[in-house]
């Protein structure tokens, strides 16, 4: 830390915040937290100027998705904080680790309702909806305090957006200079009773199922190692999508809404579940089908053990200690007898999947979303926003590594597959990022546009263009509702891309597709290919 004395408690947070191992931060300086940049410029933090507090919280969230580490946002006091709501709603509900910092205003005005520039009732409580800690920090001393605290129930407890909010007159005040990070607090560790008892039931299981979700990516490497010692087979929800490969021989794709994926759980005699709510949108809205199996459960959050039944095994610890506890405990203790067997089972319900578990409305994805697998690196990240073709890819698009699939599963919200997958890009460059949009929800946060082309980012935009709200108009043709409010008219998205500086195309076909695919992959910088159904014909 800096030795300089008199330094204004925002001139340290930018400091401390690197000191915890923050690389990046979403923010937009504004007059009411330009103090948390004053130390900004003496600190390694690359900082990204979205174009809209909702933009910078979503980038922060395809950015903690792919690296596992905190996305972190600074904003200004009022709009900035309502704006950045709806990013950590989505991250709330999907747990995504997410810390936004942001001013208030002075601590004589707060909650006065007087007239002052960007009042608001109650701040904190707003950003509190939507938190798991969310603070004002009243004096200096509190804030080095503020910030240990949301880190820690970060790692410690259920990743989550944390919040903290800065007065204006204490971010301008003094502060000590003292301000060091606290010691990590360790992962919670697994009982090694509870681990001993479910090596002995998965031993013991005629017919194991593993349960992957977004909590399980740390531990991929273990959880395919247990998978094939017991030969279990494994359904990854949307979020888990690649924890184990999709074309590993024990993988039976992303089928829990499905018949056949329910019938698995349905015939599954002990059933391990990793970093998985287990959700309504796990299931496409559907409720949770029974399952007679014993359920081992595997979670940080004890409200979501607590509701896995009574007589459920419950296992309170981080996901990557736990399964390498689990992989040390089953040994070498195997069942490949039913190797054979849960291999081909797990093909079929690929291939039935594919074939026609998703429905008439995937004819015009599938061959896109197969050319775009052929195409991409195994290791691609796609950032799928809220549009059918994501749908789609959520039950179909192949992935091969932990972190590959972003979709805004538990919120649900639109204009997040733009901006997540500019988080991404950043978060790991290393990796093909491409954002997955439909035309509609693209305009939300379609200005977001300028970030990846101002950053040069490597990013392939894939705009679906159906010209409507196909899914909700087709959910209102199912419902015998005449459909309405659910076409509009498109710019061009080709003139408008362009003028953001990226390369642009239209394909006719499906071949076409490939071979402007192929070209973009092979240029690199900021690429839209916007497709249609007429191309599909």
């Amino acid at each position: 830390m800096s030795s300089r004395v008199n330094m204004s408690v925002g001139e340290q947070i930018a400091p401390l915040l690197e000191a915890y191992g923050v690389e990046t931060v979403f923010g937009i300086p504004g007059v009411h937290n330009v103090e948390f940049y004053r130390g900004l410029g003496r600190t390694g933090i690359r900082h990204v100027l979205p174009r809209h507090e909702q933009g910078a919280g979503f980038m922060a969230d395809g950015y903690a998705r792919v690296t596992g580490k905190p996305g972190v946002c600074f904003l200004i006091s009022g709009p900035g904080v309502t704006n950045v709501l709806t990013p950590m709603g989505e991250a709330h509900a999907d747990s995504v680790p997410m810390l936004v910092l942001a001013s208030v205003l002075q601590r004589e005005d707060m909650g006065r309702m007087i007239g002052r520039l960007h009042e608001i009732t109650d701040q904190r409580a707003a950003a509190a909806t939507v938190s798991t800690y969310a603070a004002t920090a009243f004096d200096a001393a509190s804030v080095p305090q503020h910030v240990a605290r949301a880190l820690t129930r970060m790692t410690a407890e259920r990743p989550a957006p944390n919040y903290l909010e800065v007065p204006i007159d204490v971010l301008t005040g003094p502060a000590e200079d003292s301000w060091k990070p606290h010691r990590p607090t360790p992962r919670p560790a697994p009982d090694a009773a509870r681990i001993a008892e479910a090596a002995n039931l998965l031993t013991n299981a005629k017919r194991p199922l593993i349960i992957t979700g977004g909590g399980a990516a740390g531990a991929s490497a273990d959880i395919r190692e247990i998978a094939e010692t017991l030969s279990a087979l494994v359904i990854p929800t949307f979020a888990g999508k690649g924890t184990v490969p999709d074309d590993h021989p024990l993988s039976a794709g992303a089928c829990l809404p499905h018949k056949a994926g329910q019938s698995l759980l349905a015939e599954a005699d002990v059933i391990l579940v990793v970093g998985s709510e287990l959700a309504e949108g796990d299931f496409y809205g559907e409720p949770r089908p029974h399952m007679d199996g014993m359920m081992i459960r595997v979670d940080l959050d004890a409200d979501r053990l607590a509701d896995s039944g009574a007589d459920a095994l419950p296992i309170q610890a981080d996901s990557v200690l736990a399964m390498a506890a689990l992989k040390d405990a089953l040994g070498s203790n195997t069942a490949q007898q039913n190797a054979a067997w849960n291999a081909d089972k797990a093909a079929a319900i690929r291939a039935a999947a594919v074939a026609n578990e998703v429905g008439i409305r995937a004819d015009h994805h599938r061959p896109i979303l197969s050319i775009l697998r052929e195409e991409l690196p195994r290791n691609a990240v796609i950032s799928a926003d809220m549009t059918q073709i994501a749908y789609s890819g959520d039950e179909i698009f192949p992935c091969y590594e932990p972190r590959s699939w972003l979709h805004p599963t538990g919120y649900g919200t639109l204009g997040y597959g733009l901006p997540a997958a500019i988080g991404a890009a950043l978060g790991a460059p290393e990796r093909k990022a491409v954002a997955l949009v439909g035309d509609y929800g693209f305009q939300y946060t379609l200005n977001e546009l300028g970030v990846a082309a101002e950053l040069g980012l490597d990013l392939i935009v894939l705009l679906w263009n159906n010209s409507a709200l196909g899914e909700i108009r087709d959910d209102m043709i199912r419902k015998d509702i005449p459909p309405m409010a659910v076409e509009q008219t498109n710019p061009d998205f080709q003139m408008l891309a362009a003028s953001y500086g990226y390369g642009t195309s239209k394909p006719e076909s499906l071949d076409d597709f490939r071979a402007v695919l192929k070209e973009a992959l092979e240029k690199g910088g900021p690429q839209l290919i916007e497709m249609t159904p007429e191309a599909v014909k």
